[in-house]
């Protein structure tokens, strides 16, 4: 217990971490967008200066040798100058494809102008410039930086939480498969003593009627630990016939369940062949029957119907009972899902993995409603 809360500490202490480096990283970069934001901006506040130089008409005697390499050098910065009357007198590291379009560039200036990223050039006896500019592309990229290590910080997230549920269920699988196996054998122990008092009992001349009964069950449990015993490992499969081997299992049940339960059995008269486990099948019909029956609280009506298509054979199993709210028709089939107060919820887990995983078959929930009843369908393919 105590390593399993140490383990538990250490993988917080480290999502925590990784959310901290994280954090740190997105706010560096804000920080470097601020500082080279506001350095452009002193950029252009100096190209301002260099453009009221050239064009102010008290400037006329000065001599324009820096203000003209400082507008030259501008190679980063986009900007537009216009005169105090919105008309563009100069334009530089605009896109080409907005440098050589006028109303692309009348947009673009609209877009400056709403962003207000302009500065007033004042050329004295009241007549002024603005110079608006936008972000250099230095700073284009740097703005969407963060965006971008959001993006890769979801995706190695989600390929971590994926890798250790996927983990996790391999453990889970491997600990089921080997308390099955486990079960198997501990089975067998009794089960060859119940085979020895069954010899006895026929010596003894007890009541052949009895002693057939008994050895049904021990049979039974026979077929039980067999079950058991191959969770965990690759089943054979054998063809057979589905309508025979889902009709002999649904015989036994109905022969031992609730007079009051109204059992229904339809399916082709004709054998249907399919790759099968007989023993995972059985335990398949078992387990949707015994749900079925236990929705209905050991009273209604049970239907077993199989039907077929050119090339798939489907097995379906409704009840008369409670129902399956259509927010939980997925959540039926996952380990320790259960209804029932008793109930360990490892039923239609086991089930869709015999189904899905040994017999390459599908299972659902076909239908369901609060209160009226719920419809349980296996698709097995045809040979």
């Amino acid at each position: 217990m105590q390593f399993s809360d140490n383990r538990n500490i250490s993988r917080w202490l480290i999502i925590a971490a990784s959310f901290f480096i994280v954090l740190s990283i997105l706010w560096n970069t804000y920080s470097f967008f601020n500082i080279f934001k506001e350095d452009e901006r002193k950029k252009v506040e100096v190209l301002a200066e260099a453009y009221r130089m050239v064009n102010a008409p008290s400037m006329q005697d000065t001599d324009f040798t820096l203000p003209l390499m400082i507008i030259q050098n501008n190679s980063s910065v986009p900007i537009i100058l216009t005169d105090k009357n919105g008309v563009v007198q100069d334009s530089k590291n605009l896109p080409d494809e907005i440098a050589n379009d006028t109303i692309r560039k009348k947009a673009y200036l609209n877009e400056l102008k709403q962003e207000q990223t302009f500065i007033v050039i004042n050329l004295g006896k009241g007549d002024h410039q603005y110079l608006y500019y936008g972000n250099s592309q230095l700073l284009n990229n740097l703005k969407y930086y963060p965006v971008t290590l959001a993006i890769i910080v979801i995706l190695f997230a989600t390929i971590v939480f994926i890798f250790y549920r996927a983990s996790k269920m391999a453990t889970q699988n491997r600990l089921w498969a080997g308390m099955a196996k486990e079960t198997a054998h501990q089975i067998g122990t009794p089960l060859s003593s119940l085979l020895g008092w069954i010899e006895i009992m026929k010596a003894d001349n007890v009541d052949e009627t009895t002693v057939t009964e008994v050895e049904k069950d021990v049979q039974r449990l026979q077929v039980i630990a067999e079950r058991f015993s191959k969770v965990g490992s690759e089943p054979v499969l054998e063809e057979r016939d589905i309508v025979a081997e889902t009709e002999k299992s649904f015989e036994y049940l109905r022969s031992r369940a609730s007079r009051q339960v109204e059992f229904f059995f339809m399916a082709p008269n004709h054998p249907v062949k399919v790759m099968l486990n007989p023993e995972l099948h059985s335990w398949t019909v078992e387990n949707l029957v015994k749900n079925a029956i236990d929705a209905m609280k050991g009273k209604g009506r049970l239907d077993v119907i199989l039907s077929e298509s050119e090339k798939h054979i489907r097995i379906k199993v409704s009840d008369t009972g409670k129902g399956i709210p259509k927010s939980q028709f997925k959540k039926v089939f996952e380990p320790g899902f259960t209804t029932k107060q008793r109930g360990w919820g490892l039923g239609l887990s086991l089930t869709k993995r015999i189904v899905e995983e040994y017999h390459k078959g599908r299972i659902r929930v076909f239908s369901s409603e609060v209160g009226k009843g719920t419809t349980m369908q296996a698709t097995y393919k045809k040979i």
